[in-house]
């Protein structure tokens, strides 16, 4: 049973092959659920479509930082309208984002601060996404009160400080595939600290993909390679791996476990 708690399925690069790489996931890697997530008009539309034709992939809707300069309060009154959707587990993700520089800081921040609040008005979790922005998204997140509905920490590439950080702020880590990047530091770090109540194992895919496949495209049948690289970080099975980050997602994101 293994839980992809953060994929983008909808992408063009499985554009040829998406049912062959939902179905693979499903049948030979034991993927049991996926939260595939839309963070634009386009995506948000094509995630719903997803998890409208596969029982267990799940949605969540809202604005990438990237992307911040093209949101219009309209999208947000759409975002908002989604969240009644019986397939919308979280908003987001959202964050900021320093590296590709698209959108400017206050343009993010605010639109940030405005996901988190909406958020927060619908007693819903989040997904942060934060890029070389580490200090900016800890305060954003303290100033908005974000521990009252928690969310994941997705793709997290911080050091254990701002891990502890976040676990205080009712957190929850993200952990893909630079865990099995052999000169990755932090990330293994990570995976071995974290306590088992509060992570989570994801694929970014078509993005991240784990070591073998490194620079190839990512899929979500690929979150066995994360778990399993965890799971020897740890010392512990794949099989109790695979079944806490499972039990974490359902929690977080309130889906039932059967």
């Amino acid at each position: 049973m293994l839980f992809d708690s953060h994929a983008h399925l909808n992408d063009e690069q499985f554009a040829k092959d998406r049912a062959e790489v939902i179905q693979r996931a499903h049948e030979e890697m034991g993927v049991s659920r996926i939260l595939n997530v839309g963070f634009n008009r386009e995506t948000i539309t094509a995630t719903l479509e997803l998890a409208e034709t596969y029982d267990w992939i799940y949605a969540a809707v809202g604005w990438h930082p990237v992307d911040a300069i093209d949101c219009q309060p309209e999208d947000l009154d759409w975002i908002e309208s989604l969240a009644d959707h019986p397939k919308v587990v979280a908003i987001g993700e959202m964050g900021l984002d320093y590296h590709w520089d698209k959108s400017p800081k206050r343009i993010q921040e605010n639109l940030f601060r405005q996901q988190i609040r909406l958020a927060r008005e619908l007693n819903m979790p989040i997904i942060i996404h934060n890029r070389k922005a580490d200090q900016d998204v800890i305060r954003i997140l303290r100033e908005e009160k974000a521990e009252e509905i928690g969310g994941v920490m997705h793709c997290f590439g911080g050091d254990w400080d701002t891990a502890e950080q976040c676990l205080k702020m009712n957190f929850m880590i993200g952990l893909g595939g630079p865990v099995t990047f052999k000169n990755a530091q932090l990330p293994k770090e990570i995976a071995k600290r974290v306590p088992l109540d509060r992570l989570l194992v994801e694929t970014d895919c078509p993005y991240l993909a784990p070591h073998p496949y490194r620079g190839k495209r990512n899929e979500s049948g690929y979150v066995r390679l994360v778990a399993e690289a965890i799971a020897e970080l740890r010392g512990v099975s794949l099989e109790e791996i695979a079944q806490r980050t499972y039990e974490n997602a359902c929690r977080l994101f309130r889906i039932g476990m059967a």
